[in-house]
């Protein structure tokens, strides 16, 4: 949890010294990678990859509530 703070500071740290205009620029560079079509087939391909090795569920199948949160705190007492 420590280094999780200490990140986020120094992160907002370097952020506030680079301004503005860097990080539009950060944000034009990335768009471009994104939109990118070899970046969207190497995503494609990976997300298939995935799919296959890890277990899925049906999509279409709703998710059900865990009946944990669905006890009441005083029909317990």
């Amino acid at each position: 949890m420590v280094r999780l703070v200490v990140g986020i500071a120094i992160g907002y740290v370097l952020g506030a010294k680079a301004g503005h205009e860097r990080y539009e620029q950060i944000l034009r560079v990335t768009s471009k990678a994104v939109d990118n079509p070899a970046v969207q087939g190497v995503a494609g391909f990976v997300q298939a990859k995935m799919s296959r090795v890890l277990p899925h569920r049906n999509r279409s199948e709703p998710r059900k509530p865990d009946l944990a949160y669905l006890v009441d705190v005083e029909d317990t007492v």
